[in-house]
């Protein structure tokens, strides 16, 4: 049975400034995004140029940030804001939502894709496999934190999690999975995919899928937020109430595409 480390969350003091380690791992998300963003505009023969790949991680990042806190404030603590409007604003106290993040990282793109004349669907595809590598970076930031831990695990499994902050008892490290599942293992899907021509939408439809069923999937080994618990049926927890929509819209979106795709092939 592991023991989590303790970390401290500052990586590095340089006098009165701190780095901490999740803004660390935020600048690494970013910096992946616009790596992999730099090497899928080379294979698509001048329709992104590095002002265009420079301005979608900055108005990406903007999403993130404001759509997060957002989504935190409204889908976990509406009742705090209620109480509390300016809560809101005190993002210092952390608190960020990825179903939140993914909100504002659309309309962040919307936006992207009138200011340069771009579809917007053809923006969407081409984001979604610069997305889960940003997310593994994110869930070892919540490691790192030593947040959003897991449920209570058997003691026999080899990789079960004493959290001392927590508890004594074993849990399943769920910050890792996630990191596994919805960052390294989406990345290597959605990049497979989206390699080779596929119908307008439908690597942004796959993204959908495959986000909504790992996220689904780990919420089975994450312990739940302790002021929701579960929202439903005394098994469902809010991030299965809210990835739920993403793998129907996902499958929507992929089986339209393709349908669009057999249509115009007729003519």
């Amino acid at each position: 049975m592991l023991v989590y480390p303790d970390i401290n969350p500052i990586a590095l003091e340089l006098g009165p400034v701190k780095i901490h380690w999740y803004g660390l791992m935020y600048l690494l998300a970013f910096t992946l995004a616009w790596a992999v963003a730099r090497y899928r505009a080379k294979s698509m023969k001048g329709a992104w140029n590095n002002d265009q790949i420079s301005d979608l991680i900055f108005y990406g990042a903007m999403g993130v940030v404001l759509g997060g806190r957002l989504g935190y404030v409204i889908f976990y603590h509406f009742d705090r804001f209620l109480e509390e409007p300016l809560w809101l604003f005190k993002v210092w106290e952390g608190g960020m939502s990825f179903h939140g993040g993914l909100l504002g990282v659309v309309a962040a793109l919307l936006f992207f894709s009138r200011k340069e004349g771009k579809h917007p669907l053809d923006v969407l595809d081409f984001v979604a496999p610069i997305v889960p590598l940003g997310l593994a970076a994110g869930r070892m930031g919540n490691f790192i934190g030593g947040e959003l831990w897991g449920r209570v695990a058997r003691a026999d499994i080899p990789w079960a999690m004493v959290f001392p902050h927590v508890d004594q008892q074993p849990r399943h490290p769920s910050q890792l999975y996630q990191m596994l599942l919805e960052g390294l293992l989406l990345f290597i899907i959605v990049f497979w995919y989206s390699a080779k021509p596929r119908p307008r939408s439908a690597v942004s439809g796959l993204w959908l899928i495959g986000y909504g069923c790992f996220r689904f999937f780990v919420e089975f080994f994450r312990q739940p937020d302790a002021h929701l618990n579960y929202v439903a049926f005394n098994w469902l927890t809010m991030g299965q109430a809210l990835s739920t929509p993403m793998i129907l819209a996902g499958i929507l979106i992929m089986a339209w595409a393709y349908f669009q795709e057999k249509k115009d092939s007729a003519k």
